[in-house]
């Protein structure tokens, strides 16, 4: 067992997360994560890879999705908060998400507006759809809305403490946990808890292939491969140099390419999480890495 320490959803992807005590997880992970996404005006998905700056737009999502506020993290900056009502009723429109066409239902010219100036390119915000049915790889199959890939990205402290003793072996500093985007983040035990403590070893996430968290049930898809969003400074909205990712090299190859950090899993039963949920591995496997 172990216990979740952060939630963390991402309303609008590439966006800031917002964290919270106790969520619904759905089937397309937590609730209204990655619901809406940054689009260019033809379309085609904005991330942190190409707009850093989406780092430093905070959505706020009501509890039933139908408001959404986007708000800069920079007070002062002269572009205050835009406050929308959500809509699921609008037609729908290609959108593209790393080549494959999905549908978006827009969210109107004054998120586009707000977007437009913060981002110092045209842009359009969109919605999943209702009638949305994507379907995610891995080893579990699931769904998810407008994540790079499945549902939910797990990972535990134990994994970052030891990317930090790598980091200060190299000279560098130490690297915040928002760097890899989790959804959830787990830690061991509290002292004077029975249960197998596997949250202490770093990288045990990866040999999860089925775990319970509060009422709800997780099935392993793949590793988190990562990219050059790790690179950016979440707190400035700019990329901050070669790391995590030239350490990462060092020791977390993947040998079906690039480095690897964290765990994806698909939802296969939804169910309330809170902070303080213990995690329990009902089924391990062998690490891919």
């Amino acid at each position: 067992m172990a216990t979740v320490v952060d939630l963390i959803t991402y309303p609008v992807k590439g966006c800031a997360g917002t964290a919270v005590d106790s969520t619904h997880l759905t089937p397309a992970g937590l609730a209204h994560d990655r619901s809406f996404m940054v689009v260019s005006v033809d379309g085609v998905y904005r991330t942190q890879r190409r707009d850093p700056r989406l780092a430093r737009v905070r959505p706020t999502v009501s509890a039933d999705g139908s408001r959404l506020t986007l708000a800069s993290a920079e007070p002062g900056d002269g572009h205050g908060a835009v406050h929308l009502d959500v809509t699921t009723s609008a037609p729908e429109r290609d959108v593209d998400l790393f080549g494959a066409t999905y549908r978006g239902i827009d969210q109107g010219d004054e998120a586009a507006a707000w977007l437009t100036d913060f981002l110092g390119a045209p842009s359009r915000l969109v919605r999943v759809p209702p009638g949305h049915d994507r379907k995610t790889d891995g080893l579990t199959p699931g769904t998810s809305g407008y994540a790079d890939s499945s549902a939910l990205h797990l990972l535990s402290r134990a994994s970052l403490a030891l990317l930090h003793t790598r980091l200060a072996e190299c000279g560098a500093p130490p690297l915040g946990m928002d760097r890899f985007r989790p959804n959830v983040v787990v830690d061991s035990l509290p002292e004077g808890c029975q249960g197998e403590d596997w949250a202490a070893v770093p990288h045990a996430e990866d040999r999860i292939r089925r775990a319970t968290v509060g009422a709800a049930e997780l099935g392993y898809t793949k590793l988190a491969v990562r990219c050059a969003v790790t690179l950016v400074d979440q707190e400035a909205g700019a990329r901050g140099g070669p790391e995590p990712l030239r350490t990462l090299a060092g020791y977390r190859r993947f040998s079906a390419g690039g480095v690897v950090f964290g765990t994806k899993f698909a939802v296969v039963r939804p169910g309330q999480l809170s902070v303080g949920d213990e995690v329990t591995v009902e089924e391990w496997g062998e690490a891919e890495a």
